[in-house]
């Protein structure tokens, strides 16, 4: 029989066909349902979805189970997914007797842990067993429960928006409460606080936070902000796709490497709901799963990885290049790695500043995605990250609208992405259509869309509107530390030296090497340099690259 715990696990099944997923459910429930809860799903899909759910909230899932053949993705497939989202989880695939050869293999792939022939009657001869040993081993493993942060807020605040995608985007499980349910009133109450400032948040140790900026949320729900040493071999920073790249390449390479990100490791990528073009996931893969992998991978090795930590500058002492924080500290080292990627460029329609995180968004689709539910939505831009971001909200919303300066999609977009969204019945392309202004009190209610040609004028209903317009690199910061182009981006090698002449100030005996800046030891990688190809795997080959001529660099100093 089950074990009576104060701590309730999921028990996850997942097959296509809905009379076995029922059966099995049912069979659950009746022996475990008292102390599991059973979650059922009908595709691997909507099961990873279900997965990143329980995550968020910070549930435990002790077991899945998942049918081997299930269309567009298959158990073992599925699984694989899984265990990106749940490492820990014990994992049972449910085959007929013809694909034994199928569940024998995916002993390896997935590190499955049992597989079931169908039919499993009379459970308690043939499912029961199985599970109550799986469930002891999950229970004496280290699957290390999390209790997860509570975040207090308004649905239309622009700070609790901030808040809940700084959590999701750092893979913080964490509780969302109204300020206008009863349970966020009972917690506001039990942190003795009114709630005219908000968002609260509650950590998992019991501290209640009002209104915390990112350093202080990322200490306080355990995420690495100070460095372990003063001097390293490599800092890199940002925590992009190149960031992420050059700290795995730079750390399993033996270098002593720190990673620096002001935000969320990811970077833009780290925000897509499908990335299709990479190579190695035919099935595509979220940005999300991509980041999960990259970072843990980079700490395996041994590189240190800062969040919420904002850099801003880079000195040149000696051999030593020294790079300061905002706070006044600073952390030195033999070489540095730029990776700090772009942002979103601002729309600069009228209203749209005052209605930033009250219903105007920039590249947080991921986070506000379920509650779009039923509703209208409007995206601003014709790159690929807008057609990811239409294709994954198209599965929530009522509809989804394109908005493309341009006079179709085929300028900027990726082929694959194009067909999709010309398939999905519920996305429209609206082509040499800008947005003039929002509307709204509190909250985006109306837009008003302006066509490029004809001027022509018209005010539809918006309550939520995400914008993907343009890439503004970020190197403010750097000043005049090292050249760059008219448009702030990074130049490096080739491109300074297309006179023939090394950069000013340049004093070696050698031209700068292919990533290197005007600064001997700095280098760039990613989106941030100029003239680079802006896609996630350019970027990571880059990371790889820096690091390779930061080894070259280091033998000749």
């Amino acid at each position: 029989m089950p074990p009576n715990s104060s701590t309730v696990g999921v028990i996850m099944t997942v097959d296509d066909d809905p009379g076995v997923s029922r059966a099995v459910a049912r069979d659950l429930r009746r022996r475990y349902g008292a102390s599991y809860r059973i979650v059922r799903a009908e595709s691997g899909e909507s099961a990873l979805d279900a997965l990143r759910e329980l995550k968020l909230r910070g549930d435990l899932v002790a077991v899945i189970l998942a049918d081997y053949r299930m269309p567009q993705m298959n158990g073992i497939e599925f699984l694989e997914q899984a265990l990106d989202v749940y490492p820990g989880a014990r994992r049972v695939l449910l085959t007929a007797y013809a694909d034994t050869n199928a569940a024998i293999d995916a002993i390896n792939v997935v590190d499955l842990d049992h597989y079931l022939l169908k039919p499993w009657d009379p459970p308690e001869e043939k499912l029961y067993p199985v599970l109550d040993d799986l469930l002891d081993a999950w229970r004496a493993s280290d699957y290390k429960p999390v209790p997860a942060t509570k975040v207090v807020g308004h649905r239309w605040s622009a700070r609790s928006s901030d808040v809940r995608e700084f959590l999701a985007r750092n893979q913080v499980p964490y509780r969302w409460y109204s300020v206008e349910e009863p349970e966020g009133q009972r917690l506001l109450a039990a942190a003795g606080v009114d709630g005219d400032r908000l968002p609260l948040v509650i950590t998992p140790d019991g501290t209640p936070l009002i209104e915390p900026e990112a350093p202080e949320l990322a200490a306080h729900v355990g995420l690495a902000t100070t460095p372990t040493a003063d001097f390293y071999d490599l800092v890199v920073i940002g925590g992009g796709p190149a960031g992420l790249g050059a700290a795995v390449y730079g750390a399993s390479e033996g270098l002593r490497t720190v990673l620096v990100e002001r935000s969320a490791t990811g970077g833009q990528a780290g925000q897509s709901s499908r990335i299709e073009n990479y190579l190695g996931f035919p099935d595509g893969v979220s940005g999300a799963q991509l980041t999960d992998r990259a970072r843990r991978q980079a700490a395996k090795f041994g590189a240190e990885i800062l969040t919420a930590r904002e850099v801003t500058g880079l000195e040149v002492t000696g051999g030593a290049r020294v790079v300061r924080f905002s706070d006044g500290s600073a952390v030195a080292a033999h070489s540095v790695i730029l990776a700090t990627g772009v942002q979103y460029r601002q729309l600069e329609a009228d209203g749209c500043l005052d209605l930033t995180g009250c219903g105007v968004y920039y590249g947080s689709a991921l986070t506000e995605a379920t509650a779009c539910q039923g509703q209208d939505v409007y995206i601003v831009g014709g790159a690929n990250s807008a057609g990811q971001a239409a294709m994954y909200l198209s599965r929530f919303a009522k509809s989804v609208t394109l908005l493309v300066r341009g006079a179709d999609l085929s300028a900027s977009m990726s082929y694959y992405l194009i067909q999709q969204i010309n398939e999905a019945p519920n996305i429209s392309v609206r082509s040499q259509t800008v947005v003039d202004a929002a509307h709204g009190a509190g909250r985006l209610e109306h837009l008003t869309l302006r066509h490029v040609e004809t001027g022509d004028r018209e005010q539809v209903e918006a309550q939520w509107m995400f914008v993907f317009i343009g890439a503004a690199p970020l190197t403010d910061w750097l000043g005049d530390t090292v050249l760059r182009d008219g448009r702030g981006f990074i130049l490096a090698g080739p491109d300074l030296t297309a006179d023939g002449r090394p950069p000013a100030g340049w004093e070696l005996d050698r031209p700068p090497y292919h990533l290197e800046t005007s600064i001997p030891g700095v280098f760039v990688a990613g989106d941030a340099r100029s003239e680079s190809a802006k896609r996630v795997a350019s970027a990571v080959g880059e990371g790889a690259m820096a690091v390779m001529l930061v080894h070259r660099y280091l033998e000749q100093s």
